[in-house]
């Protein structure tokens, strides 16, 4: 017999590393969800902040109406607050007194309006004179209070 020829043996050969492009299809969805995610986010905020200045627009129009500083002005921003109200409670609108004015305070740590220039809600509509000051604080609490309760966060 003859010998067997000398056998040249090589080295294992590892496959070449694949693509990276295109991604396997696990990398499609996992995009597509993250694209999905930024997109609702995206839709959320902007939703979110066309409503608050939609609420804040109606506010500033209904009280563009009446004078400044006046009883017809103090008793838009009730009816306002009671109507905004309604989307909390159901029966929050028909609140009188002190009670309304806890109601209207909530959660909040202080107490603006049981305290604080919120009172004139409860009779600044039956005033002869307003104090400017009072009713510029006043308006700036019912008008954050008010589109809170429109356009929640």
């Amino acid at each position: 017999m003859n010998p067997a020829p000398e056998l040249l043996l090589r080295d294992i050969h590892e496959p070449a590393a694949p693509a990276w492009w295109p991604p396997a299809p696990g990398w499609w969805i996992v995009a597509g969800i993250v694209l999905a995610i930024i997109v609702a986010f995206a839709w959320r905020s902007w939703r979110r902040r066309t409503l608050r200045l939609g609420a804040g627009r109606l506010f500033d129009a209904t009280l563009a109406a009446h004078p400044p500083a006046s009883p017809q002005r103090v008793a838009a921003m009730s009816e306002l607050l009671r109507r905004a109200a309604r989307r909390i409670d159901p029966a929050a609108d028909r609140l009188q007194g002190d009670d309304w004015l806890r109601f209207l305070d909530g959660d909040r740590p202080q107490a603006s309006f049981g305290i604080g220039p919120g009172r004139i809600l409860l009779d600044g509509g039956f005033r002869r004179a307003l104090d400017d000051i009072d009713m510029a604080a006043l308006e700036r609490m019912v008008r954050d209070r008010f589109i809170d309760w429109m356009a929640p966060r």
